[in-house]
């Protein structure tokens, strides 16, 4: 949980870097690498960040730009990263701006109540788990890891 504002924008610069590096790696002809037929790929993945970090900055009482539910997922890596490099400079617009006390602050999320500290700690805790799950499907795809916390195998 983030009891400062500081403390939240360092560790989202590591982690949105991350992830960007991890979209960046995605050409638009891998885009439907799925693990199986029917699961998760990696547009969908990626897609799936820029659009729930809508809802969760929403949850927190932020504005963020981000697709709702209901918009199609884009053709092109491209208009993905766009999209999510926007919502990582909003992040870092809108959190600096919070106090201590609203970082404790309880807020509906999630059919229940959370600090506002929490609720951006699972934020980052789920795109870590997505970018995860997206370096694996990089690998099956034949395609380079980027670097996102250390060295790749490759490297």
């Amino acid at each position: 949980m983030y009891r400062n504002t500081e403390d939240f924008i360092a560790e989202w610069n590591g982690s949105a870097k991350g992830t960007l590096k991890v979209m960046q790696a995605i050409p638009n002809d891998k885009m439907d690498v799925a693990i199986v037929d029917g699961h998760n790929s990696l547009g969908w993945l990626s897609w799936h960040l820029v659009g729930v970090a809508g809802a969760f900055g929403h949850f927190a009482g932020l504005q963020i730009p981000a697709p709702g539910p209901d918009m199609k997922q884009p053709e092109t890596m491209a208009e993905i990263i766009e999209a999510y490099e926007k919502v990582i400079e909003a992040y870092k617009t809108e959190v600096s701006t919070l106090t201590e006390e609203q970082l404790l602050e309880e807020v509906a999320a999630f059919g229940g109540m959370m600090k506002r500290g929490q609720l951006l700690r699972v934020l980052i805790d789920h795109q870590t788990h997505h970018r995860g799950q997206m370096t694996v499907l990089l690998r099956q795809a034949g395609l380079k890891v980027p670097p996102v916390m250390g060295p790749t195998q490759e490297m």
